[in-house]
């Protein structure tokens, strides 16, 4: 498979998650939100338009640069077939299927099957949730 047919989700500095693939983005009740093989999603937790990214950033004054380690992260060699990205009401952004996470440098990178993506832009550990959304109050889904 070539490297066009692999799911991947970049990290773009200050703004979002950039994703690739054969992606499909869920909502809580498992209702298609998106079914393409590109989407970005939100990574300051201010859009309108959650989970998706409408530029709120840049007014947000988001800053992250795309760094990150990755304790869980696996070898899966290809990347390619179904990616479900399911969004949790006022949570995190749940991952199942195979994926390659980078930064939009390419300078840090793991791969996963599975995973939780911070959406409210809290987290310490960005792009994985590590509960942030309930220390600072996140509510975008009711």
């Amino acid at each position: 498979m070539g490297e066009e047919n692999q799911n991947s989700i970049t990290l773009k500095a200050d703004g979002p998650m950039v994703c690739r693939g054969e992606i499909t983005v869920v909502d809580a009740e498992g209702a298609v939100l998106l079914k393409d093989n590109e989407a970005w999603l939100c990574r300051c937790g201010q859009s309108k338009k959650m989970p998706f990214c409408d530029g709120s950033h840049r007014q947000a004054d988001f800053h992250d640069s795309g760094e990150f380690e990755d304790e869980r992260a696996e070898e899966l060699g290809e990347t390619h077939g179904p990616l479900q990205i399911s969004v949790k009401p006022n949570a995190m952004l749940i991952l199942k299927g195979p994926v390659t996470i980078q930064s939009a440098d390419g300078r840090f990178r793991s791969q996963r099957s599975r995973g939780a993506l911070c959406r409210c832009g809290h987290s310490n550990k960005k792009p994985f949730c590590d509960a942030g959304h309930k220390r600072c109050g996140f509510n975008v889904d009711d």
